[in-house]
Protein backbone atom coordinates (compact mmCIF):
# COMPACT_ATOMS: atom_id res chain seq x y z
CA UNK A 1 0.00 0.00 0.00
CA UNK A 2 1.34 3.59 -0.84
CA UNK A 3 1.88 6.12 2.15
CA UNK A 4 -0.05 8.54 0.28
CA UNK A 5 -3.63 8.08 1.83
CA UNK A 6 -5.80 9.81 -0.55
CA UNK A 7 -8.57 12.27 0.79
CA UNK A 8 -12.49 11.54 1.37
CA UNK A 9 -13.56 14.71 0.76
CA UNK A 10 -12.29 15.81 -3.03
CA UNK A 11 -14.45 19.10 -2.98
CA UNK A 12 -12.20 20.52 -0.23
CA UNK A 13 -9.13 18.45 -0.76
CA UNK A 14 -9.00 20.33 -4.57
CA UNK A 15 -9.29 23.60 -3.55
CA UNK A 16 -5.39 24.35 -2.80
CA UNK A 17 -5.21 22.89 -6.14
CA UNK A 18 -7.04 24.60 -8.65
CA UNK A 19 -4.89 28.14 -8.40
CA UNK A 20 -1.94 25.91 -9.65
CA UNK A 21 -4.57 24.23 -12.27
CA UNK A 22 -5.44 27.44 -13.39
CA UNK A 23 -1.58 28.49 -13.37
CA UNK A 24 0.48 25.55 -15.24
CA UNK A 25 -2.30 25.72 -18.12
CA UNK A 26 0.37 26.35 -20.66
CA UNK A 27 2.77 24.52 -19.71
CA UNK A 28 0.13 21.33 -20.20
CA UNK A 29 -0.75 22.66 -23.45
CA UNK A 30 2.82 22.68 -24.29
CA UNK A 31 3.05 19.35 -23.05
CA UNK A 32 0.00 18.42 -24.66
CA UNK A 33 -0.45 16.13 -21.44
CA UNK A 34 -1.48 16.24 -17.80
CA UNK A 35 1.96 16.59 -15.75
CA UNK A 36 2.71 13.49 -13.75
CA UNK A 37 2.99 15.41 -10.42
CA UNK A 38 -0.24 17.04 -11.13
CA UNK A 39 -2.14 13.75 -11.86
CA UNK A 40 -0.13 12.33 -8.37
CA UNK A 41 -1.70 15.82 -6.47
CA UNK A 42 -5.42 14.88 -8.23
CA UNK A 43 -5.35 10.81 -6.85
CA UNK A 44 -4.50 12.49 -3.56
CA UNK A 45 -7.24 14.50 -3.66
CA UNK A 46 -9.38 11.37 -4.41
CA UNK A 47 -11.07 12.77 -7.48
CA UNK A 48 -10.06 9.70 -9.40
CA UNK A 49 -12.26 6.92 -6.62
CA UNK A 50 -15.18 9.30 -6.83
CA UNK A 51 -17.06 6.54 -8.80
CA UNK A 52 -14.86 3.67 -7.61
CA UNK A 53 -17.50 0.83 -5.06
CA UNK A 54 -16.63 1.47 -1.56
CA UNK A 55 -15.99 -2.30 -1.51
CA UNK A 56 -12.74 -1.44 -3.36
CA UNK A 57 -11.79 1.55 -0.79
CA UNK A 58 -13.46 3.99 -3.37
CA UNK A 59 -16.17 6.88 -2.68
CA UNK A 60 -19.28 6.30 -4.73
CA UNK A 61 -19.87 9.31 -4.41
CA UNK A 62 -23.45 11.15 -5.96
CA UNK A 63 -23.67 12.20 -9.85
CA UNK A 64 -24.17 15.49 -8.15
CA UNK A 65 -20.88 15.50 -6.31
CA UNK A 66 -19.11 13.84 -9.19
CA UNK A 67 -20.35 17.18 -11.50
CA UNK A 68 -19.89 19.24 -9.03
CA UNK A 69 -15.84 18.27 -8.42
CA UNK A 70 -15.45 18.06 -12.13
CA UNK A 71 -17.07 21.44 -12.86
CA UNK A 72 -14.96 22.87 -10.30
CA UNK A 73 -11.76 21.52 -11.84
CA UNK A 74 -12.79 22.51 -15.48
CA UNK A 75 -13.78 25.96 -14.00
CA UNK A 76 -9.85 26.33 -13.20
CA UNK A 77 -8.51 23.96 -16.49
CA UNK A 78 -10.91 22.32 -18.51
CA UNK A 79 -7.59 19.66 -19.43
CA UNK A 80 -7.14 18.87 -15.87
CA UNK A 81 -11.16 18.82 -15.14
CA UNK A 82 -11.09 16.04 -18.16
CA UNK A 83 -8.59 14.40 -17.10
CA UNK A 84 -10.41 13.65 -14.17
CA UNK A 85 -13.33 13.06 -15.23
CA UNK A 86 -11.92 10.03 -17.64
CA UNK A 87 -10.16 8.35 -14.87
CA UNK A 88 -12.76 8.11 -12.53
CA UNK A 89 -15.57 7.31 -14.70
CA UNK A 90 -13.26 4.82 -16.36
CA UNK A 91 -13.57 3.43 -12.54
CA UNK A 92 -17.08 2.49 -13.01
CA UNK A 93 -15.98 -1.03 -14.74
CA UNK A 94 -15.12 -1.92 -11.37
CA UNK A 95 -18.45 -2.02 -10.38
CA UNK A 96 -19.17 -4.89 -13.62
CA UNK A 97 -16.13 -7.04 -13.33
CA UNK A 98 -15.85 -9.94 -11.19
CA UNK A 99 -14.87 -8.70 -7.54
CA UNK A 100 -11.43 -10.61 -7.30
CA UNK A 101 -10.29 -8.74 -10.57
CA UNK A 102 -11.49 -5.14 -9.22
CA UNK A 103 -9.47 -5.85 -6.45
CA UNK A 104 -6.43 -6.30 -7.75
CA UNK A 105 -6.95 -3.29 -9.64
CA UNK A 106 -8.64 -1.08 -7.12
CA UNK A 107 -6.40 -2.27 -3.68
CA UNK A 108 -4.15 0.71 -4.67
CA UNK A 109 -6.03 3.60 -3.72
CA UNK A 110 -3.37 5.61 -5.81
CA UNK A 111 -4.56 3.90 -8.91
CA UNK A 112 -5.33 6.04 -12.16
CA UNK A 113 -7.57 4.28 -14.77
CA UNK A 114 -8.02 4.86 -18.64
CA UNK A 115 -9.56 3.73 -21.64
CA UNK A 116 -11.60 3.80 -24.53
CA UNK A 117 -15.16 2.62 -24.87
CA UNK A 118 -15.19 3.02 -29.20
CA UNK A 119 -14.68 -1.16 -29.95
CA UNK A 120 -11.67 -0.14 -31.79
CA UNK A 121 -9.93 -3.92 -30.92
CA UNK A 122 -10.79 -7.32 -31.46
CA UNK A 123 -10.82 -9.97 -28.78
CA UNK A 124 -11.11 -13.88 -29.54
CA UNK A 125 -12.19 -16.39 -26.80
CA UNK A 126 -9.97 -18.70 -25.71
CA UNK A 127 -10.65 -20.43 -22.52
CA UNK A 128 -11.60 -18.41 -19.43
CA UNK A 129 -9.69 -15.47 -21.37
CA UNK A 130 -9.53 -13.14 -24.74
CA UNK A 131 -6.61 -13.22 -26.83
CA UNK A 132 -6.58 -9.15 -27.38
CA UNK A 133 -5.31 -6.73 -30.39
CA UNK A 134 -6.37 -3.87 -31.39
CA UNK A 135 -5.38 0.32 -31.26
CA UNK A 136 -7.57 2.68 -29.62
CA UNK A 137 -8.01 6.82 -30.06
CA UNK A 138 -8.56 9.30 -27.08
CA UNK A 139 -6.53 7.61 -24.82
CA UNK A 140 -7.33 10.27 -22.36
CA UNK A 141 -4.72 11.01 -19.82
CA UNK A 142 -2.78 7.04 -20.43
CA UNK A 143 0.19 8.32 -19.55
CA UNK A 144 -0.24 8.34 -16.18
CA UNK A 145 -2.83 5.72 -15.87
CA UNK A 146 -1.60 1.85 -14.22
CA UNK A 147 -4.24 0.29 -15.84
CA UNK A 148 -6.12 1.15 -19.34
CA UNK A 149 -9.10 -0.39 -21.14
CA UNK A 150 -10.22 -0.69 -24.63
CA UNK A 151 -13.39 -2.01 -26.01
CA UNK A 152 -13.48 -4.75 -28.63
CA UNK A 153 -15.41 -6.62 -30.83
CA UNK A 154 -15.87 -10.74 -29.72
CA UNK A 155 -14.64 -13.18 -31.94
CA UNK A 156 -15.48 -16.54 -31.38
CA UNK A 157 -14.84 -19.86 -33.78
CA UNK A 158 -13.44 -17.28 -36.41
CA UNK A 159 -17.04 -15.24 -36.45
CA UNK A 160 -17.95 -12.49 -34.65
CA UNK A 161 -20.50 -12.49 -32.22
CA UNK A 162 -23.68 -10.52 -31.78
CA UNK A 163 -26.45 -9.17 -29.50
CA UNK A 164 -30.30 -10.17 -30.23
CA UNK A 165 -30.62 -6.82 -31.66
CA UNK A 166 -28.05 -7.53 -34.37
CA UNK A 167 -25.43 -4.88 -33.05
CA UNK A 168 -21.98 -6.62 -32.83
CA UNK A 169 -21.30 -7.59 -28.73
CA UNK A 170 -18.55 -5.58 -27.49
CA UNK A 171 -16.62 -5.75 -24.47
CA UNK A 172 -14.35 -3.32 -22.42
CA UNK A 173 -10.74 -5.42 -21.65
CA UNK A 174 -8.42 -4.26 -18.83
CA UNK A 175 -5.02 -4.63 -19.01
CA UNK A 176 -1.91 -3.09 -17.51
CA UNK A 177 -0.83 -0.28 -18.93
CA UNK A 178 2.74 -1.90 -19.11
CA UNK A 179 1.21 -3.74 -21.70
CA UNK A 180 0.40 -0.96 -24.22
CA UNK A 181 1.90 1.25 -26.17
CA UNK A 182 1.69 4.68 -25.86
CA UNK A 183 1.65 6.62 -29.40
CA UNK A 184 2.40 10.26 -29.97
CA UNK A 185 -0.65 11.33 -31.64
CA UNK A 186 -2.35 14.20 -29.78
CA UNK A 187 -1.79 17.27 -31.80
CA UNK A 188 -5.02 19.25 -31.83
CA UNK A 189 -6.68 22.33 -31.42
CA UNK A 190 -8.39 21.87 -28.06
CA UNK A 191 -8.17 20.13 -24.56
CA UNK A 192 -4.11 19.71 -25.68
CA UNK A 193 -3.60 19.25 -22.03
CA UNK A 194 -5.47 15.81 -21.89
CA UNK A 195 -2.55 13.43 -23.63
CA UNK A 196 -5.36 11.73 -25.56
CA UNK A 197 -3.12 10.20 -28.00
CA UNK A 198 -3.57 6.62 -29.14
CA UNK A 199 -2.62 3.22 -27.66
CA UNK A 200 -2.44 -0.24 -28.87
CA UNK A 201 -1.57 -3.81 -28.00
CA UNK A 202 -1.12 -6.44 -29.71
CA UNK A 203 -1.94 -10.10 -29.31
CA UNK A 204 -2.19 -10.22 -24.80
CA UNK A 205 -4.16 -12.37 -22.98
CA UNK A 206 -7.42 -10.79 -20.86
CA UNK A 207 -8.65 -13.12 -18.68
CA UNK A 208 -12.64 -12.94 -19.08
CA UNK A 209 -13.15 -11.81 -15.77
CA UNK A 210 -11.28 -8.96 -15.93
CA UNK A 211 -13.91 -7.88 -19.13
CA UNK A 212 -16.86 -5.72 -18.81
CA UNK A 213 -20.23 -4.26 -21.03
CA UNK A 214 -21.85 -1.58 -20.03
CA UNK A 215 -24.21 -3.12 -22.51
CA UNK A 216 -25.28 -6.13 -21.43
CA UNK A 217 -23.73 -6.97 -18.28
CA UNK A 218 -25.58 -6.21 -15.19
CA UNK A 219 -23.48 -4.46 -12.42
CA UNK A 220 -22.34 -6.31 -9.84
CA UNK A 221 -22.28 -3.57 -6.99
CA UNK A 222 -26.25 -3.31 -5.23
CA UNK A 223 -25.48 1.03 -4.48
CA UNK A 224 -27.58 3.16 -6.07
CA UNK A 225 -24.71 4.56 -8.62
CA UNK A 226 -24.56 1.79 -10.42
CA UNK A 227 -28.24 1.74 -11.27
CA UNK A 228 -27.93 5.08 -12.47
CA UNK A 229 -27.94 5.30 -16.32
CA UNK A 230 -24.06 4.16 -17.04
CA UNK A 231 -23.74 6.35 -20.43
CA UNK A 232 -25.82 8.70 -18.67
CA UNK A 233 -22.84 9.25 -16.43
CA UNK A 234 -20.27 9.38 -18.60
CA UNK A 235 -22.17 11.77 -20.47
CA UNK A 236 -22.41 13.98 -17.24
CA UNK A 237 -19.16 13.77 -17.05
CA UNK A 238 -18.12 15.27 -20.54
CA UNK A 239 -20.46 17.80 -19.65
CA UNK A 240 -19.29 18.65 -16.29
CA UNK A 241 -16.00 20.02 -18.17
CA UNK A 242 -18.22 22.13 -20.30
CA UNK A 243 -19.90 23.91 -17.63
CA UNK A 244 -16.74 24.34 -15.81
CA UNK A 245 -15.00 25.36 -18.88
CA UNK A 246 -17.80 28.07 -19.65
CA UNK A 247 -17.37 29.58 -15.86
CA UNK A 248 -14.00 29.82 -16.83
CA UNK A 249 -14.79 31.97 -19.58
CA UNK A 250 -16.91 34.22 -17.95
CA UNK A 251 -14.86 35.12 -15.13
CA UNK A 252 -11.89 35.79 -17.31
CA UNK A 253 -13.93 38.05 -19.40
CA UNK A 254 -15.56 39.50 -16.42
CA UNK A 255 -11.74 39.80 -15.08
CA UNK A 256 -10.72 41.49 -18.62
CA UNK A 257 -13.67 43.72 -18.66
CA UNK A 258 -13.39 45.44 -15.76
CA UNK A 259 -10.07 46.76 -16.99
CA UNK A 260 -9.70 47.06 -20.96
CA UNK A 261 -10.37 49.72 -23.05
CA UNK A 262 -11.20 49.59 -26.10
CA UNK A 263 -9.19 51.95 -28.94
CA UNK A 264 -10.13 55.72 -28.78
CA UNK A 265 -12.70 55.07 -25.73
CA UNK A 266 -12.40 56.59 -22.06
CA UNK A 267 -14.57 53.17 -20.86
CA UNK A 268 -14.18 49.85 -20.11
CA UNK A 269 -15.48 47.34 -21.36
CA UNK A 270 -17.58 46.63 -18.37
CA UNK A 271 -19.02 50.14 -19.00
CA UNK A 272 -20.69 49.51 -22.48
CA UNK A 273 -23.94 48.53 -22.64
CA UNK A 274 -23.87 46.35 -25.28
CA UNK A 275 -20.97 44.19 -23.43
CA UNK A 276 -23.25 44.52 -20.23
CA UNK A 277 -26.18 43.01 -22.10
CA UNK A 278 -24.78 40.64 -24.10
CA UNK A 279 -22.33 39.20 -20.83
CA UNK A 280 -25.40 39.01 -18.85
CA UNK A 281 -27.30 37.03 -21.81
CA UNK A 282 -24.40 34.30 -21.67
CA UNK A 283 -24.78 34.31 -17.70
CA UNK A 284 -28.52 33.61 -18.09
CA UNK A 285 -27.79 30.80 -20.10
CA UNK A 286 -24.95 29.10 -18.05
CA UNK A 287 -27.08 29.49 -14.96
CA UNK A 288 -30.43 28.14 -16.75
CA UNK A 289 -28.84 25.05 -18.27
CA UNK A 290 -26.60 24.22 -15.30
CA UNK A 291 -29.90 24.85 -13.18
CA UNK A 292 -31.73 22.02 -15.97
CA UNK A 293 -28.55 20.15 -15.41
CA UNK A 294 -28.69 19.79 -12.06
CA UNK A 295 -32.77 19.21 -11.93
CA UNK A 296 -32.49 16.44 -14.08
CA UNK A 297 -29.49 14.96 -11.79
CA UNK A 298 -31.76 14.96 -8.85
CA UNK A 299 -34.59 13.41 -10.40
CA UNK A 300 -32.76 10.18 -11.98
CA UNK A 301 -30.43 9.72 -8.54
CA UNK A 302 -34.06 9.43 -6.68
CA UNK A 303 -35.57 7.40 -9.30
CA UNK A 304 -32.26 5.03 -9.02
CA UNK A 305 -32.51 5.24 -5.42
CA UNK A 306 -35.81 3.13 -5.27
CA UNK A 307 -35.75 1.02 -8.12
CA UNK A 308 -33.41 -1.06 -10.38
CA UNK A 309 -35.31 0.08 -13.88
CA UNK A 310 -35.21 3.68 -14.76
CA UNK A 311 -37.60 4.57 -17.66
CA UNK A 312 -35.73 4.92 -21.11
CA UNK A 313 -37.57 8.12 -21.53
CA UNK A 314 -36.21 9.21 -18.31
CA UNK A 315 -32.85 8.13 -18.98
CA UNK A 316 -33.17 10.21 -22.51
CA UNK A 317 -34.10 13.35 -20.62
CA UNK A 318 -30.69 13.16 -18.51
CA UNK A 319 -28.86 12.67 -22.05
CA UNK A 320 -30.55 16.05 -23.85
CA UNK A 321 -29.77 18.04 -20.79
CA UNK A 322 -26.49 16.71 -20.76
CA UNK A 323 -26.06 17.62 -24.63
CA UNK A 324 -27.98 21.01 -24.20
CA UNK A 325 -25.48 22.38 -21.68
CA UNK A 326 -22.44 21.13 -23.80
CA UNK A 327 -23.79 22.83 -26.94
CA UNK A 328 -24.69 25.86 -24.85
CA UNK A 329 -21.12 26.22 -22.84
CA UNK A 330 -19.52 26.46 -26.35
CA UNK A 331 -21.81 29.39 -27.54
CA UNK A 332 -21.39 31.13 -24.21
CA UNK A 333 -17.16 30.79 -24.80
CA UNK A 334 -17.47 32.04 -28.50
CA UNK A 335 -19.39 34.96 -27.67
CA UNK A 336 -16.57 35.64 -24.02
CA UNK A 337 -13.81 35.18 -27.13
CA UNK A 338 -15.66 37.60 -29.48
CA UNK A 339 -16.47 40.32 -26.90
CA UNK A 340 -12.92 39.97 -25.77
CA UNK A 341 -11.73 41.73 -29.13
CA UNK A 342 -8.39 41.10 -30.18
CA UNK A 343 -7.04 40.74 -26.57
CA UNK A 344 -8.76 37.09 -26.93
CA UNK A 345 -6.35 36.06 -30.09
CA UNK A 346 -3.29 36.29 -27.65
CA UNK A 347 -2.06 32.72 -26.35
CA UNK A 348 -1.40 34.84 -22.87
CA UNK A 349 -5.40 34.88 -22.88
CA UNK A 350 -7.66 32.30 -21.08
CA UNK A 351 -10.64 33.12 -23.61
CA UNK A 352 -8.79 31.93 -26.64
CA UNK A 353 -7.98 28.62 -24.68
CA UNK A 354 -11.84 28.39 -23.13
CA UNK A 355 -12.91 28.88 -26.82
CA UNK A 356 -10.54 25.82 -28.38
CA UNK A 357 -11.57 23.57 -25.80
CA UNK A 358 -15.71 24.18 -25.32
CA UNK A 359 -15.05 23.31 -28.88
CA UNK A 360 -13.32 19.99 -28.48
CA UNK A 361 -15.96 19.09 -26.07
CA UNK A 362 -18.72 19.15 -28.32
CA UNK A 363 -16.80 16.56 -30.33
CA UNK A 364 -17.76 13.59 -27.78
CA UNK A 365 -19.60 10.88 -28.66
CA UNK A 366 -21.60 11.00 -25.80
CA UNK A 367 -23.30 14.63 -26.26
CA UNK A 368 -22.95 14.96 -29.93
CA UNK A 369 -25.60 16.39 -32.09
CA UNK A 370 -26.61 12.38 -32.96
CA UNK A 371 -27.67 12.43 -29.04
CA UNK A 372 -30.11 14.60 -30.13
CA UNK A 373 -31.43 12.63 -32.99
CA UNK A 374 -31.73 9.67 -30.07
CA UNK A 375 -33.45 11.70 -27.97
CA UNK A 376 -35.77 12.98 -30.73
CA UNK A 377 -36.93 9.59 -30.83
CA UNK A 378 -37.52 9.04 -27.69
CA UNK A 379 -39.66 12.19 -27.58
CA UNK A 380 -41.59 11.03 -30.72
CA UNK A 381 -42.23 7.46 -29.55
CA UNK A 382 -40.55 6.13 -32.36
CA UNK A 383 -38.73 2.66 -31.68
CA UNK A 384 -35.70 2.89 -30.29
CA UNK A 385 -32.76 1.04 -29.46
CA UNK A 386 -32.19 1.90 -25.83
CA UNK A 387 -28.96 0.23 -25.13
CA UNK A 388 -26.82 3.34 -25.62
CA UNK A 389 -28.84 6.11 -23.69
Amino acid sequence: MPDTVPSNDPISAVQPLLAELAARAAEMEDARRLPADLAQKLAAAGVFRMVTPKRFGGLESTPREIVEITETLARANASAGWCAMIASTTALNAAYMAPQYAAEIYANPMTITGGVFAPMGRAVAEGDHYRVSGRWQWGSGSANCTWLCGSCTIWENGEMKRLPSGAPDTRMMVFPAAEATLIDTWHVMGLKGTGSGDFEVKDILVPAGRSVSLVSDKPREAGALYKFPAFGLLSLGVCAVALGNARGALDAFHALATVKKSQGSSKTLSERQSMQADFAACEAQWRAARAYLYSEIDRVWSIAQETDDIPMSVRADLRLACTHLTRTGADICRTMYDLGGGAALFEASDLQRRFRDAHAITQHIVTAPSTLELVGRVLFGLPTDGGMI
